[in-house]
């Protein structure tokens, strides 16, 4: 658990340092050229965390289905640390499908022409 929170630590002081630069120009213009160019490492990011949130609780599921028996310490030991795993990445998945989404690039200020009439 503690290197866990040294790695969300470093994450959340990573974000907050260079975050500033995609805003920097004084409009949103920086952040919606970062999610275009970003796009395919975005949704290659976005699978990779939701498999890894399946093979997370397949391999929960999978070592009580091998052994046959189940305790209560293992559940409150190893069953707590999985669901957090799970939930983590799943609610990465969740952000980064925001993100990339075209609601999400409206709530950021990115403006998504469907059709651009006039031009």
């Amino acid at each position: 658990m503690k290197k866990i929170s040294k790695y969300f630590m470093m994450a959340t002081v990573s974000l907050s340092m260079f975050a500033q630069n995609a805003f920097a120009a004084g409009n949103d213009s920086g952040i919606c050229e970062l999610i275009n160019k970003l796009g395919p490492v975005i949704k290659t990011l976005r699978t990779l965390a939701f498999l890894g949130a399946a093979f997370v609780l397949m391999d929960w599921a999978w070592g009580y289905i091998k052994s046959g028996k189940v305790e209560k310490d293992d559940l409150k030991d190893k069953g707590i640390a999985m669901f957090v795993g799970f939930f983590l990445l799943f609610g990465v998945a969740i952000v980064l499908s925001f993100v990339a989404s075209t609601g999400g690039q409206e709530y950021l200020g990115c403006v998504k022409n469907a059709f651009a009439a006039g031009k």
